[in-house]
């Protein structure tokens, strides 16, 4: 008689990471906070690394008792190591810490730089550590608040393909959602992430300067629900979503606008500019916009509104 065939449970012990002991060097915004939420899925903080008086306060909210030392001795301790600096200190700290021996084999690196993959974590690589680079979509502020945040938060995951299940397992236990990315393809992957968010906060915070001056008294409680339907639009239809006078060629509005933008606001006539040609490229490529009203407005972009 067979046996029961039992089917295997998808998430089968040998793909999730045991409990280890964290370390963070860098304790900004990001790293107290996975390491609070690795905390929550039963990992263990034993070293955190600060500077400013700010990041060691952060460490003291996020990881009471965890003590606060260099980051050569946050490696001595720890089975994984979140790297959380910015970016333009990575490749420098990575390299002094695997110059030091401070690496140990066998020892989880984690980054969480947008920009880079595993190659910038090549040198502790060399040394036999494992690179992985786990990067949250998601704006931090240091706070407890951001723990909770995680909670379906995407990571753009890097790793070798040996490590690639480790490395979801321990995007998944701190809440998020492993999207893979290439190696190659990190630098197009984060430059996406910052022309939305980054300049997204650029165009909301001028908006509000705008109608303060206009005498709106409330700039966001006014943009509140505009803005909340454009984003669930734009990311439910994407192009489709384009409304205002750029998307219907509306020349006369938008030489207009333009004209109170260098009376009241000059600093921002190149970033509506800007934004309005790209407008008119997509809602023309689109077929939203009519050739023939594009022709008057692109007229209008081209000379910034002087016609």
């Amino acid at each position: 008689m067979n046996a029961p065939h039992h089917p295997e449970p998808k998430d089968r012990p040998a793909d999730r990471p045991a409990r280890l002991t964290v370390g963070v060097v860098g304790a900004g915004r990001v790293g107290p906070a996975l390491a609070a939420a690795l905390q929550l899925a039963g990992h263990r903080p034993v070293a955190v690394s600060g500077i400013s008086d700010a990041s060691v306060r952060r460490a003291a909210d996020l990881l009471p008792d965890v003590p606060v030392v260099q980051p050569a001795e946050v490696l001595k301790d720890a089975e994984l190591v979140l790297l959380t600096v910015p970016d333009d200190a990575l490749p420098g700290l990575v390299e002094g810490l695997a110059e030091t021996g401070a690496v140990r084999p066998g020892q989880l690196l984690v980054h969480t730089s947008g920009r880079y993959g595993t190659g910038v974590l090549e040198p502790a690589t060399r040394a036999g550590g494992l690179p992985l680079a786990l990067h949250p979509v998601m704006t931090f502020t240091g706070t407890a608040v951001d723990v909770q945040r995680l909670a379906g938060c995407s990571f753009g995951v890097t790793a070798p393909e040996e490590l690639r299940l480790a490395a979801e397992a321990l995007v998944i236990e701190m809440g998020g959602e492993p999207e893979w990315i290439e190696e190659s393809a990190r630098p197009l992957y984060h430059a996406a992430l910052a022309l939305g968010a980054n300049h997204l906060v650029t165009l909301v915070a001028q908006s509000m300067e705008l109608l303060r001056s206009a005498g709106v008294e409330s700039p966001d409680r006014m943009l509140g629900p505009l803005l909340g339907a454009a984003l669930d639009n734009a990311l439910r239809s994407g192009d489709a979503a384009l409304t205002g006078p750029v998307a219907r060629g509306d020349a006369g509005t938008v030489a207009a606008h333009v004209a109170e933008l260098r009376a009241h606001a000059p600093q921002a006539v190149a970033g509506y500019l800007a934004m309005a040609r790209a407008t008119a490229d997509r809602a023309l490529a689109h077929g939203m916009l009519r050739p023939e009203l594009a022709e008057d407005l692109l007229g209008v972009l081209a000379d910034g509104g002087n016609a």
